[in-house]
């Protein structure tokens, strides 16, 4: 596996939320096992994400969040919703593709 490179916000978002699922967790009493079950993963796939493992798959950790009572986004399911909307309608105003932008830096 390739090495993860993170930004110290991305970092902090991540032990941020990977933090709030093991104390969600352990607020249910839940153990490890229990919640590898209910995501169906392995005991250790949730132990790399407790300890804030960046290559736990985002599925699974959004999954973990969910089923341990972490928001996500809005608890707001209106709000979400709308949020929602406003991006979709963005995606489809921006061109479908990035194309590689050539950058003039001779001074």
């Amino acid at each position: 596996m390739a090495l993860v490179t993170l930004s110290p916000s991305t970092r902090d978002a991540l032990r941020t939320l990977t933090i709030a699922i093991r104390v969600g967790r352990l607020r249910r009493g839940w153990t490890v096992a229990q919640l590898a079950e209910r995501v169906g993963v392995s005991h250790a796939t949730i132990t790399s994400l407790e300890a804030g493992r960046p290559g736990v798959a985002v599925g699974t950790v959004l999954e973990a969040a969910t089923l341990v009572g972490v928001p996500l986004f809005s608890s707001d399911e209106v709000q979400r919703s709308s949020h929602e909307a406003l991006l979709r309608t963005e995606l489809a105003l921006l061109p479908a593709t990035a194309r590689q932008r050539k950058i003039d830096d001779d001074f």
